[in-house]
């Protein structure tokens, strides 16, 4: 089953007078979307009673819900005593999906830094080689961890680099960030045909069962000479992507995944606009 939602709460969330997260899963399952992600971008900060609450309420109202781990992330660091912290901020953040009673971490790789790329991307694939035996020690690979494509020219992420990240585990399933991929190659992707061939490479390199519960963040996003600036709302017309194709493409695959919206400020309104478009192809 093919899910919608938004990452974190929208403008018209408050603007209706809610101020919690806890009324999320409902406010959601009312707007008739089916997830939601949680972000600990800037720190792990929730307390595990509340996080039961909200995720109780996401059972009740059937709204799965995943978790994006910190944004500083960076399994290029090379300092060894970073890259540590890099692996304690994933493993926490697997915790707290589990108090969410959600099973989904997304986690961003790496950025290059004053490596060369090639090097960047070989201490990356290293550290998240580690990653997965530590995921596995602690008893944790019941869970799903999805590195993402990036959106800057500079970091760790294309698909054809995250697609090696997720060869080292099963339980590693790629976040297709069409957004990022979009910004880091300048408003490439366009066509039913350019959203088929990242998804074809998807199913080449992981198999299609990997592949048919891919984790998707969707927004349009204006971008420059370094690949990604900001995020959009669907309401822009400059900027890429378009969402009707890639629907066309999960359709013609029977694709099943959890697609994120990430728009600016209207991240429900725009999953609910994904999922119309979807229903009605």
């Amino acid at each position: 089953m093919i899910r919608f939602g938004p990452s974190g709460n929208c403008k018209r969330f408050y603007d209706e007078g809610h101020i919690s997260s806890v009324d999320a899963p409902k406010w959601l399952a009312e707007q008739g979307l089916t997830a939601y992600e949680y972000s600990f971008g800037r720190g792990i900060n929730i307390s595990n009673e509340k996080a039961n609450a909200i995720g109780e309420l996401g059972k009740l109202y059937d709204v799965a819900i995943s978790v994006h781990a910190p944004y500083y992330i960076n399994f290029a660091n090379p300092s060894d005593e970073m890259a540590e912290k890099s692996f304690g901020y994933v493993l926490r953040s697997c915790e707290k999906v589990r108090a969410f009673y959600g099973n989904r971490v997304v986690f961003h790789p790496s950025t290059v830094g004053k490596m060369t790329r090639q090097d960047a991307v070989e201490l990356t694939k290293k550290r998240i080689s580690v990653l997965a035996k530590l995921i596995v020690e602690h008893k944790m690979d019941d869970c799903i961890f999805c590195p993402e494509t990036m959106g800057k020219i500079n970091q760790i992420g294309d698909v054809e680099e995250v697609t090696e990240f997720c060869k080292l585990a099963d339980f590693f399933i790629p976040t297709i960030d069409f957004g990022h991929l979009n910004a880091r190659t300048y408003g490439s992707i366009k066509t039913e045909e350019d959203y088929e061939q990242i998804i074809a490479y998807l199913i080449n390199n992981l198999g299609y069962e990997r592949t048919k519960k891919v984790h998707i963040h969707f927004s349009k996003i204006e971008y420059s000479a370094g690949g990604e600036v900001k995020h959009l709302t669907f309401a822009d017309t400059v900027f890429g992507p378009e969402f009707e194709p890639l629907a066309k493409v999960l359709k013609k695959y029977k694709l099943e995944p959890v697609v994120i919206c990430e728009s600016d400020g209207t991240q429900a309104d725009d999953a609910l606009a994904m999922k119309s478009i979807y229903e009605n192809i």
